[in-house]
């Protein structure tokens, strides 16, 4: 079964840059819809982008501008490059695969990565 960690999280300060990475342990990873989703403390999980295997993306409002979604087939990877960042930000970032893409809006599928923190603070 093929399966998918995450890496490149850490503690950055407000304004600055962070680049998540999706790995999938088989190529099979490439003929799924992804997408990276967030939790915070006390909040509950939501979705942050998402990408089709053709390409198509979808982006939470407050992400819009600031974080972009790309995937490397060729790699099995997946990548969340994060600018401008911010204290409400912070959270444990997730990658997701499997998922259903329809007029725009992503759901999340069977597969999960076991989350990165991104901490954003002075």
């Amino acid at each position: 079964q093929v399966q998918f960690a995450e890496s490149g999280g850490g503690l950055v300060q407000p304004g600055g840059s962070l680049r998540l990475s999706c790995a999938a342990s088989e190529a099979s990873g490439r003929s799924l819809n992804m997408a990276w989703y967030r939790q915070a403390p006390g909040k509950q999980r939501e979705l942050v982008t998402g990408i089709t295997t053709s390409g198509k993306t979808t982006y939470l409002d407050s992400a819009k501008g600031r974080f972009s979604i790309s995937r490397d087939n060729a790699a099995n990877t997946m990548y969340l490059q994060m600018n401008s960042l911010t204290p409400e930000d912070t959270a444990v970032y997730y990658c997701n695969a499997g998922g259903t893409y329809y007029n725009g809006r992503y759901a999340a599928g069977w597969y999960w990565g076991q989350g990165t923190q991104v901490t954003v603070s002075s």
